[in-house]
């Protein structure tokens, strides 16, 4: 089968490519208008199938389709916002030519003119999907699976771009384009209207057991999913999606350019996008890290409840995961699963059993996460994965009143002077060999008060939930300062993993914050701990471990 992949060589349709290199039997037609750049995609490109440079502007799709006779036209190109009075003239040209369609758009209005087409498109028996990609396609499979328990009333979702993940030219005109302009969506169950990048929220992704993203900035975009999400919920009143840029700074001149747009009615920014283009891809730095969220409030069984889905992808699997959706729909084309003719928003072309098969094999983890009030403390960090945890490190964290556990222990401290200060004032024992340890969990304020006793010395911290910039975090707080520590779950392990922390509330400096091996496990049916304190310049403070069996 011949593909024609107009701007083949940009960001989307590129990757998309890269992600059909082990597929033989099939042609790929790279094409754009820079003949130079489609050549040396085409030079460089590592795959099974036969890739073809065409130099062509997409006013040219008539004659292209004549002359190559694709089985399939991907349109990755855009902006879509910009296509002007012919936007569809692609899409016009594949039904008369009879091949079928797809696409990247992300442009609402344009998504969801498409079903105009549906009667042509039936007639000429040809399927054209339009918005094959995240937003909406995965937002679509999600909500389908939470209406599955609940009924939607609201939904708000995000999508959180590694900062090395790259952008093209053509989507930074198109963010920039709408800035500060309304953005159609439904609010209080009517239509309304936002203003793009001008209306924000923040939001932990954290899927259970892993290390969640920094709470993060997302601000409103105009994604398809605004108006093509809706008519499948009839109990949906109010949608908003956002997206989570970084770094934050320059996200935040962005927003202030929208509000001002929208307030003083400035002409459009798109001018800038060239400047944002090229900031952007030059302040690369921080975690190389991704992620998504959809977060749906509704009801269940008539009692209100919560449930949010996070998708969390490490380093460069997050930037291809736009692409697999056209992806999979290729690769069920040629196992013989063929779209049904018409032309529609692809919101029913996966389902997310599809998705987690393409993720399989990479470092892209998802899951969901239901409102746990009432429950103990670590499940309500951790949720599902809680129930992953070693039964003896489940049945320590379970207790519902003040219980202890008693064991032994081996202790080492720092030898440095700021060492042993700091170690003083929070009273952490001295160093030794099988030392006598208790440990007393008693519920305090919403949280529980650890008192630890080693061998008559005495420390105790407080834990609890964290919440705001803390969210999906265990807080501690020993003494005046409070550590907030991501709960990651890797093998028969629960790693604690310091993530921020503060003094009387303010924030410290990250390049000073503590860190050193602690974790929880279970050995010979005995709980095991490791905890291991150290901080820049100070070097070791203290650290211990040893073993734990309930008394009783």
């Amino acid at each position: 089968m011949k593909i024609l992949i107009l701007g083949g060589y940009g960001v989307f349709g590129g990757r998309l490519a890269r992600l059909l290199a082990d597929l033989s039997g099939i042609e790929l037609l790279i094409c754009g208008r820079n003949a130079q750049a489609a050549q040396a995609f085409c030079d460089s490109y590592e795959g099974a199938q036969r890739v073809r440079p065409l130099a062509m502007d997409r006013r040219q799709i008539h004659t292209a389709l004549q002359a190559e006779r694709p089985g399939l036209v991907v349109d990755a190109s855009g902006p879509f916002q910009e296509y002007g009075e012919q936007r569809y003239q692609v899409i016009e040209a594949c039904i008369a030519a009879g091949v079928s369609y797809v696409d990247f758009a992300d442009a609402a209005d344009f998504v969801f003119g498409v079903a105009q087409f549906d009667a042509q498109a039936r007639a000429a028996d040809v399927f054209v999907l339009a918005g094959v990609s995240s937003f909406p396609v995965l937002t679509a499979a999600v909500l389908r699976e939470m209406a599955r328990t609940m009924q939607i009333v609201s939904v708000e979702g995000g999508i959180a771009p590694s900062p090395y993940a790259g952008i093209g030219l053509n989507v930074m005109r198109a963010v920039v384009g709408y800035a500060g302009a309304p953005v159609k969506l439904q609010r209080g169950g009517r239509p309304g209207h936002g203003a793009g990048l001008a209306e924000s929220r923040r939001f932990t992704i954290a899927v259970p057991g892993k290390l969640p993203l920094r709470n993060l900035h997302f601000s409103l975009v105009d994604v398809p999913d605004l108006q093509v999400i809706p008519p499948e919920h009839p109990t949906l009143t109010d949608i908003w999606m956002g997206a989570g840029p970084v770094p934050e700074v320059l996200h935040r001149v962005l927003n202030l350019l929208a509000k001002a747009r929208a307030r003083l009615r400035l002409p459009s920014l798109v001018p800038l996008s060239r400047l944002f283009y090229a900031v952007l891809n030059l302040m690369k730095f921080g975690e190389h890290r991704g992620g998504m969220y959809v977060r749906a409030q509704g009801l269940r069984d008539g009692q209100p409840c919560e449930l949010s889905w996070h998708l969390l992808a490490e380093g460069d699997d997050g930037p291809y995961i736009p692409s697999m959706a056209i992806e999979a729909v290729i690769r069920k084309l040629l196992a013989g699963e063929r779209p049904a003719p018409g032309a529609r928003a692809a919101t029913h072309a996966l389902e997310l059993s599809d998705y987690e098969a393409l993720f399989e094999g990479r470092s892209i983890h998802t899951g969901f996460r239901r409102d746990e009030a009432g429950a103990r403390l670590y499940r309500q960090v951790l949720g599902s994965a809680f129930a992953t945890l070693p039964p003896q490190v489940q049945a320590l964290h379970l207790g519902t009143t003040a219980h202890r556990w008693s064991g032994v222990s081996q202790i080492r401290r720092g030898t440095g002077v700021l060492a042993r200060m700091i170690a003083a004032v929070i009273g952490f024992p001295a160093a030794g060999a099988n030392v006598p340890v208790t440990v007393t969990f008693t519920p305090e304020n919403g949280g529980e008060r650890w008192t630890r006793d080693f061998g008559g010395r005495r420390f105790s911290s407080w834990q609890r939930r964290g919440a705001g910039r803390n969210d999906a975090l265990l807080m501690e707080r020993f003494g005046l300062i409070d550590v907030a520590l991501a709960l990651v779950v890797e093998g028969n392990r629960l790693t604690l993993v310091p993530r921020r922390w503060s003094f009387l509330g303010i924030p410290l400096p990250k390049a000073l914050l503590p860190k050193g091996t602690t974790f929880e496990t279970e050995v010979d049916g005995r709980f095991v701990f490791n905890v291991e304190i150290a901080a820049p310049v100070v070097g070791l403070i203290v650290a211990y471990r040893g073993s734990l069996l309930p008394e009783g």
